[in-house]
Parts: structure tokens; sequence; C-alpha cells
């Protein structure tokens, strides 16, 4: 993975920036192994405080042997990086724009002193997560308000997934993906996937006043109705669900992938696109479970599927990025800011009140 050299403030901002008062942009990634030795510690560390033993560890490790030891994540944020600085410069912004990882180097407690011993004093964030929940929004602002130096302010942009580029981006890779299939649309499905969290996380996700079912959830579906609609209004679609890691005890999201797809399968569906809309780019949950378990079900039943792309670096989605960056920026100068996002669909907060996405084992830990 690339590694950035965080230098000082530069002197041309001396000039008006787009992104004024920030003075960096830092990209923030989950981070995933490099290699088959970093296997191991990269699922301690994910896994750290939940008393998860390394037998078990070792059992989910198997999965990136597949790939040799290696997440690709790290090449794809790296090119999503590229990007952004591209976009933001087209834009006229100056400032750098840093990668930070949670859970693999380059790591946030390490950028983030070295941003503040460059010069650096306020800084935006823009997490690689587009919904609201514990585990794919405010895990990512705990683990900022831990890593920065009491010098150091951190702020960060709003949930994306309802901004329109994320979702036109959907539109192309869903409408590519079904042009693969010649299959009778009466028998062809469209299924969204996402993350599985447990219930209780997902009921709690969002800020008060909540949907019936959570934010995370009801985001999901706004996209997904959105995407549908233009790539494929004519296709039925259903919200699926995959990686689930809890105990069996414990309530998740369903339902799960691969259950969905039997159970098409017994309904005499022959044709399936898969459309990932949950992440953002392409790492293990997609790779693994989804291009080699579901797709390995789908073969056992008789199915044709296609998996949709991850927005990636798709221009419409880095704009929407680089717009959100600029939204934020102007909120901060006090100028009046009106958001982009699809008609009817949720915004996404800037600054979220305490009991947003409340953490399930510590609800009081301080987050940005």
């Amino acid at each position: 993975m690339c590694r950035d050299s965080i230098g000082p403030v530069p002197d041309d901002l001396l000039t008006p920036d787009p992104l004024q008062p920030y003075d960096a942009v830092l990209l923030v990634s989950f981070g995933g192994p490099e290699g088959p030795d970093d296997v191991l510690p990269f699922l301690r560390r994910v896994t750290a405080g939940r008393g998860i033993p390394d037998e078990r560890l070792v059992e989910v490790g198997e999965h990136y042997a597949l790939f040799g030891g290696r997440s690709p994540i790290n090449q794809r944020t790296d090119e999503q990086l590229r990007a952004l600085r591209s976009e933001l410069k087209n834009r006229g912004s100056e400032l750098p724009v840093i990668l930070g990882n949670r859970n693999w180097y380059p790591l946030l407690d390490e950028v983030l002193p070295e941003l503040a011993a460059a010069g650096h004093r306020r800084v935006l964030a823009i997490t690689t997560s587009a919904y609201p929940s514990w585990s794919s929004c405010r895990q990512y602002r705990e683990n900022l308000a831990a890593a920065a130096p009491a010098e150091l302010t951190v702020e960060r942009v709003r949930n994306y997934a309802t901004h329109p580029g994320f979702v036109t981006a959907n539109v192309s890779a869903v409408g590519k993906a079904l042009s693969e299939l010649s299959g009778d649309p009466a028998t062809t499905r469209l299924v969204f996937v996402t993350h599985s969290i447990p219930d209780q996380m997902a009921l709690s996700s969002g800020p008060e006043p909540r949907d019936r079912d959570g934010e995370y959830v009801n985001w999901h579906r706004h996209v997904a109705q959105a995407v549908a609609a233009e790539a494929a209004p004519e296709l039925p679609w259903e919200l699926a669900f995959c990686s689930r890691s809890g105990a069996p005890s414990q309530p998740w999201l369903e339902p799960d992938i691969n259950d969905l797809l039997t159970d098409m399968a017994a309904q005499g569906v022959t044709d399936v696109v898969i459309s990932p809309i949950g992440f953002i780019s392409d790492h293990m949950e997609v790779v693994y479970d989804l291009d080699h378990e579901a797709a390995e079900t789908a073969e056992e039943l008789g199915i044709r599927m296609v998996r949709a792309a991850t927005v990636g670096t798709d221009p419409q989605f880095i704009a929407g990025l680089a717009d959100v960056a600029l939204e934020r920026a102007a909120e901060a100068r006090g100028e009046q800011v009106h958001p982009a996002v699809l008609p009817g669909a949720p915004i996404g907060l800037t600054v979220c009140p305490a009991n947003c996405c409340v953490n399930p084992r510590q609800p009081d830990k301080p987050a940005i």
C-alpha cells in the first residue's frame, strides 16, 4: 500500500482554498493485510476486546489464503485516494489528501500525530463507509477521537450513500451486469447486498427519531429503490445481507444472500444480478462472500449469477465525495448549504448527537 508523505501546511493556503477552514483531507479506510504474515495480527486488531480466540481467527484467515493472504481493499483504496486527489485539485483545492486506516498501516494513531507534527490543525475526514450505524460510522468516529492529538481538530463529512453520485455509479454498474444476462425477465431478479449487523445495532442506527427498522436498513432501502427504478424498473428486487459473524444466539439482519438464492431457486428464478450497494470498493466481504460463496451457491442451484461492480473510482462517485467535502467546508465557514441528496431520502449528519448509532458495548465512548 502507498504510504503518504505528510508535509507542512502549504504556503499557498494564504490564498482562499475551497476546502478552507480545513488544512488537510483524511481518507479513512478499514485497511487489510498485505500478505500471509499480516492476516492474524490484522484480525486480532479488528476483533480486539471481543474475546475471540485465535483458533476462530485462523478459520476466518483461511478466506484470505485464497487471495495470497492479501485483501483487495488496500489497492482499491489507493485508487480511490488518487482519484479523489485529482477531483479535488480540479475543483481548485491544493490541500494534501492523506490516507489513514483503522486496522492496518498506515494507521490512524500514526497518521494523525504526524499531521499535527507537520503543523496541520483542522482536518476533514472522509470515511470509506457510506451508511449510518455503529460499525459503519460511529466506530470510525471513535477511532478518530482516540487517535487525534489535542492540538488537532478532526471533523467529518456526512454519510453519503443517498448522494446522487453514489446512486448513479451503482445504476451504471447494475446496467452493465444486466447486459451480461439474457434470461427471461420473468425469472430474473435484482438483489442488493450489504454487510449484516446485529438486529439491535441496526435498530439503534442513526439519530432519534429513527425509522422503524433503524437508519442502516432505511438508507439501504432508499438506495436500492433508487438504483432499481433507474437501472431495472421491470425487475423485482430484494435486499439481502452477507458476512454474519456473531454468535448463533444473537439475531442479525436477514436474509443471508445464500438463503435468499436458495429460496429464489425454489420459486423458479434462473438469473440474478447481485449489486453490493453496502460497499464502495471490493474487499473480503465482496470477493469472498459474494464472488466465492454466493457464486458457488448459485451454481449449485442452477442460477446464472452476475455480480455488479462496486462504485470504486467511478467518476460520478468520486465527484460525489468531492461534493460532500466542499459542502462540509462551506458549512464550517458558516455558509448556507443545500446538500445534494436523492428526493425524499435521508440526509446524513455532519455532527452527530450522543444517541446516534449507539456503541453496543461502550455507549459513552468519545467520538468526534
